[in-house]
């Protein structure tokens, strides 16, 4: 993706004393960065706050974020919004989530539009409330002709029900005789992904320190490079994104091979 120097250098001014741009090779930018966004209640609960606060002071940092990811060039930024196993917490806070996502989507479309942004969806939409799933069809709608950076939000997302979904569809194919099992490949089972057509993770960020999937992206991290940082969602800014980028430039990724000698 086109990124403008300039506009970054501004954007990375005044760095803190451990990390600046310097750090960073841009020639070697990840074409496709994914989250895990975790430690909004645990950053509200410290501070003697509502959990609810949490996830809205996390609306910030996911506004900085997707501002960053443009600035550094990024072709794919996803992150992980809300699981299928996040029905299971209080209707109190899920209500509030899907409130978030619908009010914080209308409110952020002029960014989506100054940035060129792309807006894509992983997860199965057609369980949200009515009224989340209007203002995610009008991003989609309002943003299908943008030719800048993909965003997705994994909302409603699990990903033993994606494979299972896509494996289903394989098998409808084969029953009706369009498709020999044979023919199924890697290549076929990932165009029946949410993310067909998008180039897999090269890094995967998970804030608060947590060392675990929680059943995000199980198929297309096979490859991908993990970073875990123990700060929580809110405090996630851009200097920690450098971070998260100067650790993956420092990897030696081998794919399953060796270097030679």
């Amino acid at each position: 993706m086109h990124r403008d120097d300039a506009l970054l250098r501004a954007f990375y001014s005044d760095p803190p004393a451990d990390i600046s741009l310097d750090d960073i090779d841009l020639s070697r930018i990840p074409s496709h960065v994914s989250i895990i966004m975790d430690g909004n209640g645990r950053w509200a609960q410290a501070r003697g706050l509502d959990r609810s606060q949490g996830h809205v002071a996390g609306v910030d940092s996911l506004r900085e974020t997707v501002t960053t990811s443009v600035r550094l060039g990024l072709d794919v930024l996803s992150v992980y919004a809300f699981s299928t196993e996040n029905w299971r917490r209080p209707k109190r806070e899920v209500d509030l989530l899907m409130h978030l996502f619908a009010t914080t989507l209308l409110k952020e479309l002029p960014l989506f539009h100054q940035e060129n942004v792309r807006l894509r969806f992983f997860g199965d939409l057609s369980a949200l409330p009515e009224k989340t799933f209007k203002v995610f069809q009008q991003g989609l709608d309002e943003t299908a002709h943008h030719t800048g950076m993909t965003f997705a939000l994994a909302v409603n997302y699990g990903s033993r029900a994606e494979i299972t979904r896509a494996c289903a569809e394989l098998a409808r194919e084969v029953a009706q005789g369009r498709l020999t099992a044979d023919a199924i490949t890697d290549e076929l089972v990932a165009e029946h992904l949410y993310t067909n057509g998008l180039p897999d993770p090269e890094l995967l960020i998970r804030t608060s320190g947590e060392l675990r999937l929680s059943n995000y992206l199980l198929w297309q991290l096979a490859y991908t490079e993990f970073y875990v940082t123990d700060t929580l969602w809110p405090d996630f800014d851009r200097w920690e994104m450098l971070r998260a980028m100067r650790a993956f430039q420092r990897r030696n990724r081998r794919f399953g091979g060796v270097v030679s000698a």
